[in-house]
């Protein structure tokens, strides 16, 4: 949980203090802006061939490899005079954080029984949005009074006291023996839909959430120094809803995605429609920021259901995914902005998020999963 905090403020980190490094570093905000882009890129792209390479080598090697490229990155970028070693630095991390969440999950819900694993992965989960909520805000406070190479120096700290313990106590098995290294119900077809209705979200997510800020001032009509506090709101329903979603997991494994999915639909289209609104806005705010961690969480559960092969290959595949989908969201809110104004950027990524629940609705239709027919037979 402790590694998990730490890599989701190590990856937004930059967000709260682009213009402390763009003074600092004299470059511009978009070519400090890269720091963030590059970074979910980088784990889009290399998580599915790290996982398959490392795929053989005893989890605590690979976790304790990967928290010291944390600690080491963090250090590096923290000493970077200029900006190619920080970004090369922040790849770096980037490319270790796309190997742990393919490796984490199955040793975490490995060390419990079956019946509570759900309630491992939404631990994970929550520790990933206290991030959002504690950690980025903490981080950029610190960057404020003493400079932006501090909190990212500080990265390093939690990064080595994770290396420790895993390092000390985690057992070296063969990653094929342990408990959740396969799927429990083996499906192709539920595996792929799941993949897709991820990529789907996250894309429709990001169209409009990249220009929250924006909607928020232009269609809302709130004064800009309330930007902060309504971000506070979306990244606490965040919270709240990883927190209710974790606890009701392992009862409602089959419905909780679809569930999450329709929410965030509901809260970017109701944005969309009726965001003028200040109240209204206010609680579909609260509606997508209470599904945006959900659906990931309930996404990565569900590959350790339906997964056809391993299930560190699989979460790898899923963050991939998602990441393909912030970066593809982000961009597609860029192209729809000037054509469409903010409001029009929510209506495509609130479309985009219906889609990925007819593909839910459509893909969990047929067949039951091998290991299910198996179990029945």
């Amino acid at each position: 949980m402790l590694a998990a905090f730490t890599f989701n403020t190590a990856e937004n980190l930059p967000i709260g203090l682009l213009d402390l490094v763009s003074d600092s570093l004299g470059v511009s905000l978009p070519a400090v802006g890269l720091l963030v882009t590059g970074y979910g890129v980088t784990v889009a792209v290399a998580s599915l061939p790290l996982a398959h390479a490392l795929r053989a080598v005893p989890r605590r090697h690979v976790l304790t490899g990967v928290l010291a490229a944390l600690v080491v990155s963090s250090l590096g970028g923290a000493v970077a005079g200029s900006y190619w070693p920080l970004l090369g630095a922040r790849l770096l991390t980037a490319l270790a954080q796309a190997l742990f969440w393919a490796v984490t999950g199955p040793v975490a819900v490995g060390l419990f029984a079956p019946e509570v694993r759900g309630r491992v992965v939404g631990a994970l989960s929550v520790a990933g949005s206290l991030a959002l909520v504690l950690g980025v805000p903490a981080g950029t406070w610190l960057g404020r009074q003493h400079g932006w190479p501090v909190p990212v120096a500080c990265l390093a700290v939690p990064g080595l006291v994770c290396l420790v313990t895993i390092a000390a106590l985690l057992p070296a098995s063969r990653p094929e023996d342990e408990p959740a290294a396969y799927g429990g119900s083996p499906d192709v077809r539920r595996f792929t839909t799941v993949l897709a209705a991820g990529f789907l979200s996250a894309t429709g997510a990001f169209a409009g959430y990249t220009y929250l800020v924006t909607f928020l001032d232009d269609v809302s009509g709130f004064a800009p120094r309330t930007a902060g506090a309504l971000l506070a709101v979306f990244g606490a329903a965040c919270l709240a809803g990883v927190s209710v979603t974790a606890a009701l997991l392992d009862r409602f494994p089959h419905v909780a995605l679809p569930t999450a999915v329709a929410t965030q639909a509901l809260g970017m289209l109701g944005l969309s429609a009726a965001g003028g609104r200040q109240a209204v806005a206010v609680l579909c705010l609260v509606l997508m920021g209470g599904a945006l961690g959900p659906v990931f969480m309930t996404a990565q559960n569900a590959m350790l259901h339906w997964a056809p092969g391993r299930t560190d290959l699989a979460l790898a595949a899923n963050s991939g995914a998602y990441n393909a989908g912030i970066a593809a969201g982000a961009a597609l809110g860029g192209l729809i902005l000037p054509l469409a104004g903010a409001r029009g950027t929510f209506l495509a990524g609130g479309l985009l998020t219906a889609g990925a629940c007819v593909v839910l609705l459509v893909g969990g239709r047929g067949r039951r999963g091998v290991g299910a027919d198996a179990e029945a037979r």
